[in-house]
């Protein structure tokens, strides 16, 4: 019988010698795992300068790490941020529209609130005004100037009475219901009212046009003692108004006085208030021959 190509692992020598000295390697890497062990848990700082070089020496790794992972945090957010930025950019844009609308209406109730403080305020406290209340209407495509208040009889106010504004006069009454009045406009055709110029006795009768200028007619003809921008106030004459109150600004002067334009604009005003007949009698004295000649 022929001996075998090759011998058995258990008969070489070489091989017998490797896995002996695997068995001593083995045996002594886990007699110094467990003297590493016990030394650990006896005095667990003797490792501390191990570890911290351990740390050195993989720091600059794990910087370049938290780098990374920085950079690509931020540039995820810098992403996320600009398709974002769109419906943001709208979101503020609507905010600082309401905020304008907010700050407009706001201001539109100061300048309101300051012309009624205004109404409710005159300088005279002996003349405490019978109503205040909004002009809601007027006839600006009429030849006749009317405006229309919303105060009627309810409110106290009465045939007659005299309309103003923080300003100066605006009319008088003409018609009254329950809770609403017609005012006859100062710039209407049939409206005459006394005046003089401020600070002398220059009196004159402010006439209505139709057309929002008055014509100052002097009472005293002969030369003419105005000069554009003289102001023309209330004389007090007829009883109707109190004294002292704006009326119009002369803008041309003419042979017999000139053309004033009224300082209180109807077009202009919201707010005006209603003051009670300066001199009842007075009005009554010239009313009541006038109403008996018309029922003769």
């Amino acid at each position: 019988m022929a001996p075998p190509s090759s011998r058995r692992s258990s008969y070489s020598r070489k091989a017998q010698y490797s896995v002996f000295t695997g068995y001593i390697l083995a045996g002594i890497g886990a007699l110094v795992g467990a003297i590493l062990l016990g030394v650990s848990l006896w005095r667990p700082s003797s490792f501390n300068g191990v570890r911290g070089s351990a740390h050195d020496v993989v720091e600059p790794v794990a910087e370049s790490s938290a780098q990374g992972r920085t950079w690509g945090l931020g540039l995820f957010e810098t992403i996320n941020g600009y398709y974002r930025a769109g419906s943001q950019n709208a979101a503020l844009k609507r905010e600082v529209e309401l905020a304008r609308i907010k700050l407009a209406e706001a201001r539109a109730t100061e300048q309101e609130n300051r012309r009624l403080k205004g109404l409710l305020g005159f300088k005279d406290e002996d003349v405490a005004p019978v109503a205040v209340g909004r002009l809601v209407g007027s006839t600006a495509s009429s030849t006749r100037r009317f405006a229309y208040l919303g105060a009627g009889s309810a409110d106290g106010v009465e045939v007659g009475m005299s309309v103003r504004s923080p300003r100066g006069v605006v009319g008088r009454i003409l018609e009254v219901s329950r809770d609403s009045s017609r005012v006859l406009l100062l710039t209407d055709s049939e409206s005459v009212l006394p005046v003089r110029r401020a600070g002398d006795e220059v009196v004159a009768f402010a006439e209505g046009r139709g057309d929002g200028l008055l014509r100052i007619r002097l009472i005293n003809l002969g030369i003419n003692p105005l000069k554009k921008g003289d102001v023309f106030v209330t004389s007090g004459a007829g009883g109707y108004y109190r004294p002292g109150i704006a009326v119009a600004i002369v803008s041309e002067v003419n042979d017999d006085g000139g053309l004033a334009r009224i300082i209180s604009d109807p077009a202009a005003t919201d707010w005006v208030s209603v003051e009670p007949i300066w001199q009842p009698e007075a009005v009554l004295a010239v009313q009541t021959p006038i109403e008996e000649e018309l029922a003769d």
